[in-house]
């Protein structure tokens, strides 16, 4: 288990086309999972397609489709991604799968063996953006904070519930134990209020009459499950469990030692933190070893809206207009990695002007043209104080992965490009003659860029394959 590692995303809803909120994420783990295969271990890295519930079925009505038929359409736009940001994911799960609805079916018998499912009768209000329900004090104005747009609920209705104030105390002790097991910890620290508030059972099943699209509840016709219990199975159904349990364990991991790391959305905390752990606990299944919450992107200043119309480009246009690793530098960049960010598509050039274009493509363009000057050499032992700023920058940089702070590791990175650039003007090496003094320079010069091929390849995949086969004169990165 120490050379395997576990990386999953939250499973987005198939009811419209990516937008780059979600490439964030999706960008994040795939960082992550690169650095982890770098470090020589074997990566398990999965996303997919939630395709179950109330929002995607009302959806599917409204265009008088077969639910399936749609949900096929829209998963294929999802599936688009891997190519397109050029990811290195090794399964792609969908909640409609064979294999996932056993295993959710299987989950849910663990649960009722654990008397931690009943049946009773209940009145809530209930958002269908957030498939969750909600109580007065999370709504402001009656409407739900992340789906103002959309008008709540109330359902009244027989359903199966999950006994869910019974762990309490299990959940409070699980992050007493773990203190980073939410990054960052003011996202623990939420949670943790959250559940020391007191946690109330939440449905997970829904009338087929009224809501068929779901996966049957085992042992009642009658309702299907709630879609956030049915899809948060994805994590380990996505492993092959219950019947494969040596590939469960190896990369999921053991109570002793939990190996899953999860990487969402701050609208997911409390799903991904608090409900699936309790959920996996009454399984008698480990919990995961950390949860890493991102913040959102909002689009010039203005929160995400359908209703006002508001809405983040589609990632694949900004990849056929800009490249994949101009896309992938900028919601790496500049955004923190836990806060809310503002995209704009005149951040976005000045980005990649300023630290592409002028940055890593003038840096690299000067390196190679000394190089193509010089006769060919052979590359000689580099300068202490060079060696010292490419080890130092390469310490940074795989420790702020750690701590899933992309943002600061790309600056760190990017400061190493400022003391490469410096380090060409203080020394005017186009200027020098003696031959040796000039191959030693350029040498240098050659280990800071060949280093940068190196400490960038988890972030821009595809640049360091780019300036291996620049020509004289190429550019890596053209100006906007």
């Amino acid at each position: 288990m120490p050379n395997k590692f576990y990386i999953t995303t939250t499973l987005p809803y198939v009811n419209a086309a990516p937008h780059v909120g979600f490439a964030l994420e999706i960008i994040q783990a795939d960082v992550i999972a690169r650095y982890q295969t770098n470090s020589g271990k074997e990566v398990f890295f999965n996303t997919g397609t939630d395709e179950h519930g109330l929002k995607i079925y009302q959806k599917a009505v409204a265009e008088k489709r077969d639910p399936q038929d749609y949900c096929n359409e829209y998963a294929a736009k999802f599936s688009l991604l891997r190519n397109k940001l050029n990811l290195s994911y090794n399964n792609f799960i969908r909640t409609t799968d064979p294999q996932h609805i056993k295993a959710a079916q299987e989950f849910w018998k663990r649960c009722e063996a654990n008397t931690d499912i009943y049946k009773k009768k209940y009145i809530a209000k209930y958002c269908v953006g957030c498939e969750l329900e909600k109580t007065d004090s999370e709504l402001v104005n009656g409407k739900c904070p992340f789906h103002p747009d959309r008008e709540i609920e109330l359902l009244e209705e027989e359903n199966y519930f999950f006994r869910f104030s019974k762990y309490k105390k299990t959940l409070l002790d699980l992050y007493d134990k773990n203190p980073n097991f939410v990054i960052p910890l003011h996202r623990q620290k939420e949670i943790y209020n959250f559940v020391k508030k007191g946690l109330k059972d939440f449905s997970i099943s829904r009338l087929k009459n009224k809501m068929p699209w779901g996966i049957p509840v085992p042992g009642d016709d009658s309702q299907v499950m709630y879609v956030w219990f049915d899809a948060l199975i994805n994590y380990i159904s996505c492993l092959g469990w219950p019947e494969n349990q040596k590939k469960f364990e190896s990369f999921w991991g053991t109570k002793q030692k939990p190996n899953a790391i999860q990487v969402a959305g701050k609208d997911n905390l409390r799903q991904q933190a608090a409900m699936w752990q309790a959920m996996l606990i009454s399984a008698g299944l480990p919990t995961s070893e950390h949860i890493f919450i991102h913040g959102f992107i909002n689009l010039a200043g203005e929160k995400i809206s359908k209703s006002s119309g508001i809405s983040l480009p589609n990632p694949v246009e900004l990849v056929d207009k800009y490249g994949v690793d101009a896309v992938r530098y900028f919601l790496l960049r500049e955004f923190s990695s836990t806060e809310d960010g503002d995209f704009t598509l005149d951040k976005f050039k000045i980005r990649y002007n300023t630290d592409l274009a002028n940055g890593l493509g003038n840096f690299a363009a000067r390196i190679l043209a000394l190089k193509f000057q010089l006769p060919e050499i052979k590359v000689l032992k580099v300068d202490k104080d060079i060696d010292e700023k490419i080890k130092e920058t390469k310490k940074i940089a795989d420790q702020k992965l750690e701590e899933f702070k992309f943002n600061e590791a790309l600056t760190a990175i990017w400061d190493l490009i400022a003391f490469g650039d410096k380090y060409i003007n203080q020394t005017q090496v186009w200027k020098l003659s003696d031959l040796k003094i000039k191959i030693q320079i350029v040498s240098n010069l050659a280990a800071i860029l060949n280093s940068l091929v190196d400490i960038l390849s988890p972030f821009l995949p595809e640049t360091g394959a780019k300036i291996a086969l620049l020509k004289k004169g190429e550019i890596l990165f053209p100006r906007l």
